[in-house]
């Protein structure tokens, strides 16, 4: 790792014999987070547990099947070489589910984060919930079956989807982009139809999640995950931890106005970011501009979908044509009000970093990057004092759903300081036993 990456938070375990469980999550998330496997002795002096402590804790992950012995460390003086420990892949697994109005994505993970098996199909053009929900209870067994993953150690579903959301319910509650969406139960009714546990949280905080799970030095320190779909969205990681807000609904900048002059938006103004950066708004430029045939579809998610990739190719090929000229100038306009947006963010929160990605990123990624960066060199106030990066995730298109599913994860096996304000007689579950009953909470 360059010596310019911020290094990995890791938690500190307390030595009362209450917390045992808490000590448990603690030293998997210090495995976890290594760069190198580390031995017994690194893991005491990471997370502050005593030498017992440790042996005991790392014996019990060995039964469980979470971790496993690789290979041996050569002492610096005569003792003994020292054993290595790593996260065993087959441990656990967890299914993600990221709902974009456009195309549903579904992931299997396995304890690293890595993707064993996937799926992608488009969303229903009529979004009825019962119908879209059926087909998504009905990919995850076929996904859990691809995967090879015994059914036992699935610990869970995430389903990412957007915003506003009623955690505490487990309802989706009237995303702008999905009609037919009212108050629909979402968690409950895929946790009977799977009769696996699930866990539900809007797609932007899975996203920004996922980066903090898998996506390395990006996804360290703090840093906006700015999500470029059918409608745009930001997560936060602030030192190490997704910011999610009192409802868990943080990230929705979709009507921070950036055009005084722009279309109007549901909300009744002008020029909202979430307006502007919509593939049907930019279909409808192109065609207005004579680059895009007319007589496109506007209603139809499909076809502006095509017509939005045309478009982009338009801006790739040539900018000396007409053609690609105006279509590039079109999609440089769009790169200008996103980084208005994640300059004001950056600024307000001090932070070290914008992650851009999302189904449209791949499209969008050679007109953003120069853009974006130019703005902040501009802009951003405390420049003098520290760098501000642009980035694009490393996890490619099925960053929402591989988010989804690191959300189970991070429940089941990261740190969560909360269980030391229990009494005695309510002491923590154990990673190993009570780790998905947790989700069903």
């Amino acid at each position: 790792m360059s010596s310019d990456q911020p290094p990995a938070v890791v938690r500190r375990g307390t030595n009362l014999d209450r917390v045992g469980g808490f000590n448990d999550t603690v030293v998997l998330d210090a495995i976890r987070r290594a760069d190198e496997r580390l031995s017994r002795v690194e893991i005491a002096a990471a997370t502050g547990l005593s030498g017992q402590a440790i042996s005991n804790i790392t014996r019990r992950l060995l039964d469980a099947g979470l971790v496993r012995e690789a290979g041996r460390q050569k002492s610096a003086g005569l003792g003994k070489p020292r054993t290595l420990l790593e996260l065993e892949p087959t441990g656990q697994y967890a299914v993600g589910v990221h709902l974009d109005p456009a195309v549903v994505t579904t992931v299997v993970l396995d304890l690293t984060g890595q993707v064993v098996a996937r799926r992608r199909a488009e969303t229903p053009a009529s979004d009825d919930p019962d119908v879209l929900i059926a087909g998504i209870a009905a990919t995850v067994e076929q996904v859990i079956a691809e995967a090879g993953a015994p059914r036992e150690r699935v610990v869970g579903v995430g389903i990412a989807a957007p915003g506003p959301i009623d955690v505490e319910r487990g309802v989706v509650v009237n995303p702008p982009n999905l009609s037919a969406w009212h108050l629909v139960p979402l968690r409950d009714t895929l946790r009977v139809l799977t009769g696996l546990p699930v866990l539900l949280d809007k797609d932007v905080t899975a996203a920004a999640s996922a980066e903090k799970w898998a996506g390395g030095p990006n996804g360290r320190g703090s840093f906006v995950f700015f999500y470029l779909g059918t409608g745009v969205g930001a997560g936060l990681v602030i030192g190490d931890e997704v910011v999610r807000g009192s409802s868990s609904n943080v990230g929705e900048i979709g009507h921070v106005m950036v055009d005084p002059d722009g279309p109007v938006c549901f909300c009744g103004r002008r020029g909202c970011v979430g307006e502007t950066s919509q593939p049907r708004y930019l279909v409808q430029q192109g065609i207005h501009a004579g680059v895009l045939a007319k007589g496109i579809d506007l209603d139809d998610r499909h076809a502006v979908d095509v017509a939005f990739a045309e478009l982009c190719d338009q801006a790739a090929a040539d900018a000396d044509l007409p053609g690609g000229k105006v279509a590039r100038e079109l999609i440089a306009a769009l790169a200008g009000r996103i980084a208005k947006v994640v300059e004001d963010i950056a600024n307000l929160l001090d932070l070290e970093r914008v992650v851009f990605g999302g189904p449209h990123w791949d499209q969008l990624a050679p007109f953003f990057d120069e853009a974006v960066r130019a703005a902040l060199e501009e802009r951003f106030l405390v420049r003098s004092v520290h760098p501000f990066a642009v980035t694009g995730t490393a996890l490619g298109a099925d960053v929402g759903a591989v988010g989804a599913a690191s959300l189970v994860l991070d429940h089941t096996f990261s740190p969560n300081p909360s269980v030391l304000l229990l009494g005695p007689a309510e002491s923590a579950p154990s990673v190993v036993v009570g780790s998905a009953e947790r989700l069903m909470s």
